[in-house]
């Protein structure tokens, strides 16, 4: 049985044989594999340790989650006849550029700004909640759009007039 100590919460995580190894922390939710992990073997030996873990699992191990996904991620795009080492330059380049530079809920991976879509030109009719006067979001509110550059996931969020404007409604300010 092997047992990993989560770097960040300090919880000790026991995984199942037939399952394999966490990825993500089960208590705290973070990840494992990003940050220097210490797999220790209950099992074993001391004399093992002390002879330098020879024959065994290494005592640790140092993986870059980060480093992987990107492998992973330009396979896909080599696959493609593509090169993979300009679609990265050009997406740092653009997430350095971005004010805003959400993960992806999807895989994790940084999001790029996309633009803005209006809910004024589609279906979007706001409600007023119960004891509200006003409208949560107006049907005229802008969302901004982004697009995940690893996994292509296509994420919405209020824009930051539109959440000021949700923040005052529901805090009352809007009322006067």
């Amino acid at each position: 049985m092997e047992t990993t100590i989560c770097p960040w919460c300090q919880t000790e995580i026991v995984w199942d044989e037939e399952l394999g190894p966490e990825e993500e922390c089960p208590y705290c939710h973070n990840e494992l594999k990003g940050y220097r992990t210490l797999n220790i073997d209950l099992d074993s030996d001391i004399e093992d340790e002390e002879e330098g873990n020879k024959g065994g699992q290494p005592f640790w191990e140092e993986e870059n989650e980060e480093q992987l996904e990107s492998s992973r991620r330009l396979d896909v795009f080599a696959a493609g006849g593509r090169n993979p080492l300009v679609y990265e330059s050009g997406v740092e380049t653009l997430l350095n550029g971005q004010d805003e530079v959400p993960e992806c809920p999807h895989c994790r991976e940084y999001m790029l700004f996309t633009g803005k879509q209006s809910l004024a030109h589609g279906d979007f009719e706001g409600v007023v909640p119960e004891g509200l006067k006003n409208p949560l979001v107006l049907d005229n509110a802008k969302l901004n759009v982004y697009v995940c550059s690893a996994c292509f996931h296509v994420s919405r969020f209020l824009s930051e007039e539109d959440r000021n404007a949700l923040i005052q409604t529901i805090s009352g300010e809007n009322d006067k």
